[in-house]
């Protein structure tokens, strides 16, 4: 088991990233939540991983805190809850929002997250209650203070939107969604955090 890398962070394209440890590149997936406080490339990161094993791909996924990743275990463990959804979750809201959720019994913030139905929002709040009560959560999240370098083709822009749907929003509601930000001067990291959160305020 894979349970934590240090390395260079060699790319970086939410919801992959990639990190050399001792001359080996490390691919992972990880949520926008650890995406947020990633240094720029080239720099060391530290990061806490899950290893998947499945049948057709192993999949390492990544978490800046350990709170993340013991988040996304439980969430793994619900009924009818995948990877791709737990990142999703991580990606919309904070794990502290989550927790204030499944507390709350708010199934309307939940369901504005892409793939979250009522039933399994409903789901998520009855099989998560207890089981947040055993994850130290800080729910603290820092914007990077600088514009994280990026490809020659690529803009911040595209890059939020390709995001986006990745993480399993619609093209057009990843674009509407982008578009509703003031995107000037913005990396794509910050446009990502402003559309998501705009999604699970309303």
């Amino acid at each position: 088991m894979i349970g934590r890398l240090r390395g260079a962070l060699v790319y970086k394209q939410p919801p992959f990233l990639m990190v050399d440890v001792a001359g080996v590149g490390y691919e992972l997936e990880a949520p926008m939540s650890t995406f947020y406080d990633l240094p720029l490339q080239g720099e060391q990161v530290t990061l806490f991983t899950h290893l998947a094993i499945r049948d057709d791909a192993h999949v390492l996924y990544g978490f800046f805190t350990e709170s993340e990743r013991a988040l996304f275990r439980a969430l793994l463990k619900v009924s009818g809850v995948g990877a791709k959804m737990a990142l999703a979750i991580l990606s919309g809201m904070s794990a502290d929002e989550f927790a204030l959720c499944v507390q709350r019994d708010d199934t309307a913030a939940l369901v504005r997250l892409p793939g979250i139905g009522k039933k399994t929002a409903e789901r998520l709040i009855i099989e998560m209650r207890d089981r947040l009560d055993r994850i130290e959560l800080s729910g603290s999240v820092t914007l990077p203070k600088t514009r994280p370098a990026g490809g020659a083709v690529e803009t911040p822009v595209s890059d939020a939107i390709g995001a986006l749907i990745a993480l399993g929003y619609k093209p057009n509601d990843a674009s509407r969604m982008v578009r509703s930000v003031e995107c000037e001067d913005l990396s794509s990291e910050e446009i990502i955090r402003l559309a998501l959160r705009a999604v699970v305020t309303k």
